[in-house]
């Protein structure tokens, strides 16, 4: 049986590395080798921002999002139009969507989406703040940007039915044929979608 490669800190590293989302056991490896490389301009840094970015990381109050900072960025931009609110399941679709930059609204991550099988009930998201916001006055609009998973869409209605006696109005995504997508490489499930929500024009 061959001795350990590397001492029990690197080691530690590569599992890690492992445990994030897209890395497996041989990624995490070629990521830490790479860090190693490049100990003075790339693994250093790398760990002085990681350090920093633990010590002074918070979870906005208003709206769940991820920031140094509370109430986050987006929170305090008083260009934001708070008329609408954006929900979305994870801080990583909130960033998604500001990368497109197709809103300048204010958002709100629930922190995942309902599954029974998985115990995750109403009570384990974010939704009683939610309610609240949409409840306080000035919000006219709800915008559900959920994923179009079986979750997303049993979460979607069960905020619709919580969201429609506060007289707000509550949309969501349109769900189709993306813009340059063709119709031979899409599944049946967006193709179906596509044609529910067709317009007139």
């Amino acid at each position: 049986m061959a001795g350990k490669i590397v001492g029990p800190e690197i080691e530690r590293v590569i599992q890690l590395l492992a445990r994030l989302p897209g890395l497996g056991p041989r990624s995490a490896r070629k990521a830490a080798l790479a860090l190693l490389k490049r100990r003075h301009d790339l693994l250093e840094p790398l760990a002085a921002a990681l350090s920093e970015a633990a010590t002074k990381l918070q979870i906005c109050t208003v709206c769940g999002n991820v920031d140094t900072k509370d109430p986050c960025s987006i929170c305090q931009d008083q260009r934001r139009d708070g008329r609408l609110i954006v929900v979305v399941e994870e801080v990583g679709d909130l960033w998604a969507l500001e990368r497109a930059g197709v809103v300048q609204s204010r958002y709100h991550v629930l922190g995942g989406h309902l599954s029974p099988l998985d115990g995750v009930g109403p009570e384990r998201l974010n939704i009683p703040k939610l309610i609240e916001r949409a409840s306080a006055g000035g919000v006219e609009e709800v915008l559900l940007a959920l994923n179009a998973t079986v979750e997303g869409q049993s979460t979607a209605h069960y905020l619709t039915e919580q969201l429609a006696r506060l007289g707000v109005s509550v949309s969501r995504l349109a769900q189709g044929v993306p813009i340059g997508g063709e119709l031979d490489y899409l599944d049946e499930g967006t193709l179906a979608a596509a044609v529910k929500s067709r317009l007139k024009i």
